[in-house]
């Protein structure tokens, strides 16, 4: 990122203070599932052509499959490119969000010279012209019912729902509801089918604020690759039932492993998990010193945030670093 906002995923910083080369660390720091969909073929023509229509009409439709959908979409190069397009295509005014959160959203439409307004209650957003939650919310996991969203939405301007940790928990989702007519859905693709370096993420809601999106990110918004990886891993609905599992299964493990350091589990969702540490810098620094990278905040002096591990290697290196310290 070149927004000089926090993230997870700096490794360069972790490597600068505790050595080794990216390929001797485990990042843990991000939500991107470490046991990634198979993506080692890629055609010849997504490479060498521009992207076309043809091909943006399959991947739409097979994100309409998976997300079980009948809601207008867009495609984008990530959920973070609809975040960077919505500020500019909307009239400036006062932004409300539901906090602590993903820090771009009010990043992105304070650069474009609207007023943010943090608040941490569901219900402070009642009335807001335009608002902003995050669900399931990052980096708390904090969950909340689809028809208490639409309860909101019928109070708001504009409600802008990012479900980005969304796929794990299907039932999590308002794209399965009819649709409002003051609503827009974002969806990451990188997340959860461990591919965020392919930049792809989706944009639902009234076809008008669908349209302006589509024509803000201009031609040619997703790459070829992006396009066949996407519509292949959108289709394959069976492997995205045994990642649920999966990673249901591993969110319970990482809590078992990680709570017998006497770290307290603050929930999280099944692609991370939130700890409370006695004090996360250090905790950080512990695991860091066995080359895993994981995520602080800066508005807690407690709070550990933990991706889930893929390979088995990754476990084991894992419970070895909580135990040795």
């Amino acid at each position: 990122m070149t927004s000089g906002r926090d993230h997870g995923g700096d490794l360069a910083r972790a490597i600068a203070i505790h050595g080794g080369h990216a390929s001797d660390w485990i990042d843990l720091s991000t939500g991107i599932n470490r046991t990634p969909y198979p993506s080692d073929i890629i055609s010849d023509i997504s490479l060498r052509s521009l992207p076309d229509s043809i091909a943006m009409t399959a991947l739409l439709e097979a994100a309409a499959l998976a997300y079980s959908t009948t809601w207008p979409l867009a495609a984008l190069a990530g959920a973070q490119a609809a975040i960077q397009l919505l500020p500019t295509l909307l009239d400036p005014g006062t932004l409300r969000i539901l906090s602590p959160t993903y820090n771009e959203f009010a990043g992105t439409f304070e650069s474009a010279g609207w007023q943010v307004e943090k608040v941490t209650s569901l219900d402070d957003l009642r009335d807001a012209r335009v608002a902003v939650v995050v669900n399931p919310n990052n980096p708390t996991g904090a969950v909340f019912d689809p028809s208490e969203l639409l309860s909101i939405a019928q109070q708001t301007g504009l409600l802008i729902v990012d479900e980005s940790f969304a796929d794990p928990t299907p039932a999590t989702s308002l794209l399965t509801y009819a649709m409002p007519n003051n609503v827009i859905v974002l969806r990451s693709f990188g997340k959860f089918f461990g591919l965020a370096g392919l930049r792809l993420g989706f944009a639902a809601g009234p076809l008008d604020l669908i349209t302006k999106i589509v024509n803000g990110a201009g031609p040619w918004r997703v790459s070829g690759p992006a396009l066949e990886i996407g519509s292949r891993a959108l289709s394959d609905t069976a492997w995205q039932a045994r990642m649920r599992r999966q990673l249901s299964r591993d969110a319970t493990r990482c809590d078992q492993l990680v709570t017998a350091t006497g770290w307290r589990p603050r929930v999280g969702t099944a692609l991370f998990r939130l700890y409370e540490t006695p004090d996360a810098i250090a905790a950080q620094d512990k695991l860091a010193r066995h080359h895993i990278w994981t995520r602080v905040f800066p508005y807690s002096k407690t709070w550990l945030r933990l991706g889930i591990p893929g390979p088995e290697i990754e476990w084991h290196r894992l419970g070895t670093a909580l135990k040795q310290g």
